[in-house]
């Protein structure tokens, strides 16, 4: 009956554990394993290259264009995307805005919104005939049309105004979370004091805004160098022009699911991996999250 009693516990949460390990611990380390060896298509015998196909990415000009591609979408996120959400999240803060319940879920529904049907949308956004940004952004400015997604150069911009319009909303919405949480008698006091609405924001909401924007700069790393379905979908899987929209993600998914090249598609991942672990922990140095208050 004692043995009973211990081990029920164990019984009652390893359905969690052993879902875990079949669907997400063995694929994980059963491709660092497959990384280290050479395979084409299923069934193929593997041959052992050990480092081979991670020293092969530094000459493979298609994956270093789209690590380049897609640290130019998380310099968009974190430069563009942040910034917006901040000064959207500042406005939602005003306590006399009205209806301010409404733009918080109207600012939130692109998030739940399928990158599916986002990239649909966008795709006839920038459509070069009827495209909304065309006709009623450009046009009434004098600027002839675009073919944003058979233009090199635009084809990254387009992706980050995809992501502007998706992502500044949840952002915001974090960042109005973390400013709620801020006494409104810091305010009071530091204007009576005589500080302007920027020494204020720059000495007191923004240092209590710490935390969030370090939350917020992390996820934005993580899900720029994830993004898979929008640039995919707008841009095709070959990244468009001379692979100007080719993610890394993408690439991985050439290589995995076109080409049958596992032990490559599995260095790029861990690649992949590599980079967003020492960016994250680089932001986290550099915006203070390892001192001690």
């Amino acid at each position: 009956m004692q043995w009973q009693r211990r081990i029920a516990p164990y019984i009652f949460i390893s359905p969690f554990f052993i879902l875990y390990a079949a669907f997400h611990l063995y694929p994980t380390l059963w491709a660092l394993y497959l990384s280290f060896f050479q395979q084409t298509g299923i069934g193929s015998a593997a041959k052992w290259v050990g480092l081979g196909n991670y020293i092969k990415l530094l000459s493979d000009d298609r994956f270093l264009k789209a690590v380049v591609n897609t640290s130019y979408y998380a310099a968009g996120s974190l430069f563009i995307i942040l910034p917006a959400a901040l000064l959207l999240g500042l406005a939602f803060n005003i306590r006399d805005l009205r209806a301010s319940s409404f733009f918080r879920l109207f600012y939130f529904t692109p998030n739940i919104t399928s990158g599916v049907v986002v990239a649909i949308i966008f795709g006839l956004v920038f459509d070069f005939e009827y495209g909304l940004i065309n006709n009623w952004l450009l046009a009434p400015l004098g600027i002839a049309k675009q073919r944003w997604m058979q233009n090199a150069a635009l084809i990254m911009p387009a992706i980050i105004i995809v992501g502007l319009w998706r992502y500044t909303g949840i952002n915001a919405l974090y960042f109005l979370a973390g400013l709620q949480n801020i006494p409104h008698e810091l305010n009071e006091a530091a204007q009576i004091d005589g500080a302007t609405r920027w020494q204020v924001f720059r000495h007191i909401i923004l240092p209590l805004l710490r935390p969030v924007v370090l939350f917020t700069v992390v996820i934005a790393i993580i899900g720029s160098y994830n993004l898979f379905g929008e640039p995919f979908l707008l841009a095709g899987a070959e990244g468009g022009v001379r692979n100007a929209g080719l993610f890394m993600t993408m690439y991985l998914y050439l290589n995995a699911f076109r080409y049958m090249k596992f032990g490559y598609a599995s260095a790029i991942g861990y690649a992949l991996t590599l980079i967003i672990l020492a960016l994250s922990l680089l932001q986290l140095r550099l915006l203070g999250a390892f001192k001690e208050d």
